[in-house]
């Protein structure tokens, strides 16, 4: 397969540029992931986009923590596991969280264990829950909102973990103490 490029600001194509320059804004460092968008300028300013969006949403830290995680785990993407645990680090997400959704274990309270279940029910059944799956998810105090909030990470994060998978994105040294 052809290796894709790690793009900075110089080689990035003209429309990335200023996209990489909102990384840095951002970040304090053009991310790999955000290199290797560059080379589609559409990609890298949709992903930008719905990550600002996702941050708006109405979940926490730790629900947002939740959903980023549960689909990062699920499709497999050695880089975003760890990028995403410096991020939950950096939001004061409980490190102990964070574990347990890269270990797939039970989450600390039934509230964020039914986020996590129908974040998963969502990315493996392609958007189709259950009824039983929808009761569950409004008994424990979730609306539609949020039911579309998911939808939005689930957006962003397909954008990131395909990417990820193609290029074999490099891990930056910033995530490095993330990796496992």
């Amino acid at each position: 397969m052809e290796a894709f490029q790690i793009h900075n600001r110089e080689t990035a194509p003209a429309d990335s540029q200023p996209l990489l320059d909102t990384s840095v804004n951002s970040f304090g460092m053009i991310p790999n992931l955000h290199g290797v968008m560059a080379e589609a300028p559409t990609l890298l300013a949709g992903y930008q986009f719905l990550h600002d969006q996702f941050l708006k949403t109405s979940f926490t830290a730790e629900e947002k923590t939740v959903v980023w995680q549960t689909i990062n785990v699920e499709h497999g993407c050695h880089y975003c596991v760890p990028a995403h645990s410096a991020i939950a680090k950096s939001m004061k997400v409980d490190t102990a969280l964070n574990e347990a959704l890269r270990n797939r274990e039970t989450m600390p309270t039934e509230k964020l264990q039914v986020l996590h279940d129908t974040t998963l029910a969502l990315v493996r059944n392609r958007g189709v829950l259950s009824d039983r799956e929808l009761a569950r998810f409004h008994g424990a105090g979730y609306g539609r909102q949020q039911l579309l909030e998911i939808i939005l990470g689930l957006a962003q994060k397909v954008m990131s973990n395909y990417t990820n998978h193609l290029a074999d994105t490099p891990v930056d040294d910033a995530f490095k103490a993330f990796v496992k």
